[in-house]
């Protein structure tokens, strides 16, 4: 708990057995529940979870923001943590941000990963991907987003009241920010944070994701007359 606020971290996660590993043990002791989505892995990452204590969910809907979404509805604590099970977010600068979001009342931080301090962290084709998703984003819905992909996200469960993304893909990770920015009733602020190397196999596809990511914004923007 921080300020009498208890705090959950959800992870959604296929085959991270090596990037759990790693990140698990680094895990605060302020965290009060580690939840582990498992999104229909073939490895032991429900195994390892397990021998964290961690709560494992299991989610046969394939897509991350089907696996985010099963978090949300399972989650009970105030304060919800994301990031990804590649250790690639810092696991160090959660704290942090979670002052920031209750010392302002905020109630959504989203964790910008630009400019990157190491700059071979992401790989060149990502960077201009999310150069190109995030510049959309800002033409389309007019924000001031530095960062419209990042995964990590520190909000309040109470958001939920308010919100309600509909991805079960990659554009949830865009959505949820959006929907968090334009709600009247929905405090945002963005952070900036470090950004690490990832743990294990790359999952993403580039470009079937990136279209993804870029159709969706369209429609969100015309279609559903956000």
């Amino acid at each position: 708990m921080i300020e009498n606020k208890s705090i959950a971290l959800i992870i959604p996660c296929y085959n991270e057995e090596e990037g759990l590993k790693t990140l698990l043990p680094k895990i605060p002791k302020f965290i009060d529940e580690i939840i582990i989505v498992d999104n229909n892995s073939s490895d032991s990452t429900a195994d390892i979870a397990k021998s964290y204590d961690c709560t494992v969910l299991f989610e046969k809907k394939s897509g991350y923001g089907a696996a985010y979404k099963c978090g949300f509805n399972a989650v009970t604590k105030d304060i919800v943590v994301t990031m990804d099970g590649d250790d690639t977010y810092p696991i160090e600068e959660v704290q942090e941000n979670i002052e920031i979001l209750l010392k302002n009342n905020y109630d959504f931080i989203s964790c910008s990963r630009f400019p990157l301090r190491n700059r071979k962290a992401m790989n060149f084709s990502n960077k201009i991907g999310n150069y190109i998703l995030t510049i959309t984003t800002k033409i389309l819905f007019g924000t001031g987003l530095k960062d419209s992909q990042s995964g990590m996200w520190i909000f309040k469960k109470s958001i939920f009241e308010k919100i309600f993304p509909t991805s079960d893909g990659m554009p949830l990770s865009q959505e949820i920010k959006l929907l968090a920015i334009l709600h009247d009733e929905v405090e945002f602020y963005e952070t900036k944070i470090n950004y690490h190397h990832r743990i294990g196999e790359v999952k993403l596809n580039k470009w079937r994701d990136g279209f993804s990511n870029l159709i969706f914004l369209f429609k969100m923007r015309f279609i559903k007359k956000i």
